[in-house]
């Protein structure tokens, strides 16, 4: 049986309808790949409409401001990827008039464009013969030739990059790349795929020797940190509140919270209302304190569990530059302040 070619017949039959298919623009084909590191097909693409519906261009993106950009990204996470994504737009739309690179080498100069991406890029817009490795690629070879790297090792990429390139067709890279992560995506799933109706369930090696369940290998991650976030709903008698911007480093740079007390455990009552007058407001300026979740919201992050309770602290007359319901719905926030703002917010 010839792999690719069966594979490549597979994807013609089988590929789902979506819209950065459509296109060999570079554009689009970076934006939809940015967009679905770390994100399924499903909830990537009513993002990509918005983003392409609001900057149609390059030029439209890198005008626009940061936090237009986060705003639009609201919910899809990793939001170091919506920052690199807008840096390298202004770069193009300046450095570059406007124009991708049209290689895998220039492309991996890019901000935020690894290996994957500049693959992607230079295969579906120029058609390089470059594989493309991610999870699904890592799964279909790994069970079809029994690889037993371990994914996870520093070596894994370039072994199975070589494999890849090895079985891609050099005169249609595109078409081979989409469908071995298609076929990843829809038929070779990571838990119960159906192999009764894989067109390799005679050639598959794993599948013969029944240790598709263990394939691929990957030695397991690191350890998640437990975090306890207090967020301060603070509102005065014009039901006015406050929010302040994450400038430091780390988990929603540049995104926007309520004052926050961040403990080493879930804290009771009496020491939040502590906290509070040592650090925001003294006894005389608040007018009551009370929880708005009595159980933390878990809010799961590739390395860390933060568990969120939102606290209304209402304060005597008016807050400075305090902001109303209204222009508080305007600002990025993580999704879990946001979903927090639309349901609970002054209820």
């Amino acid at each position: 049986m010839n792999f690719s070619k069966s594979l490549i017949r597979w994807y013609l039959e089988n590929k789902r309808d979506l819209p950065w298919r459509k296109t060999d623009n570079p554009y689009l084909i970076w934006l939809s790949e940015i967009m679905l590191q770390q994100t399924r097909v499903a909830q990537g693409t009513p993002y990509f409409m918005s983003f392409t519906a609001n900057f149609p261009t390059v030029f439209d993106l890198a005008a626009a401001n940061e936090e237009q950009v986060l705003k639009l990204w609201q919910g899809l996470g990793y939001y170091s990827r919506a920052r690199n994504l807008h840096k390298t737009a202004q770069f193009i739309a300046t450095e570059l008039s406007g124009k991708f690179p049209d290689n895998y080498n220039d492309l991996l100069q890019l901000k935020g464009v690894g290996e994957y991406t500049a693959a992607a890029i230079a295969s579906f817009s120029y058609n390089e013969p470059v594989p493309v490795v991610d999870g699904n690629v890592f799964r279909v070879l790994s069970r079809y030739f029994e690889v037993e790297t371990d994914i996870a090792s520093a070596s894994a990429k370039k072994e199975f990059a070589a494999l890849a390139f090895e079985l891609m067709p050099k005169d249609k890279p595109a078409m081979f790349n989409q469908a071995i992560m298609e076929f990843g995506a829809l038929q070779c799933v990571p838990k119960s795929p159906n192999c009764s109706i894989c067109i390799f369930n005679t050639s598959c090696a794993a599948l013969q020797k029944k240790k598709v369940d263990q394939l691929p290998v990957k030695s397991k991650k690191l350890k998640v940190r437990n975090r306890y976030f207090n967020y301060l709903v603070v509102l005065d008698e014009n039901q006015n509140t406050i929010i302040q911007k994450r400038t430091a480093k780390g988990i929603w740079h540049n995104l926007y919270e309520f004052p926050l007390i961040e403990t080493e455990k879930t804290e009771d009552f009496d020491c939040i209302a502590e906290r509070i007058q040592s650090c925001f407001f003294n006894e005389n300026e608040l007018e009551s304190l009370s929880e708005i979740n009595t159980e933390a919201i878990i809010h799961k992050l590739s390395h860390q569990h933060l568990h969120i309770k939102f606290w209304k602290v209402r304060v005597k007359g008016i807050i400075e530059n305090g902001i109303n319901s209204k222009v508080l719905k305007t600002f990025p926030f993580p999704i879990v302040i946001h979903n927090f703002i639309e349901k609970d917010f002054l209820n």
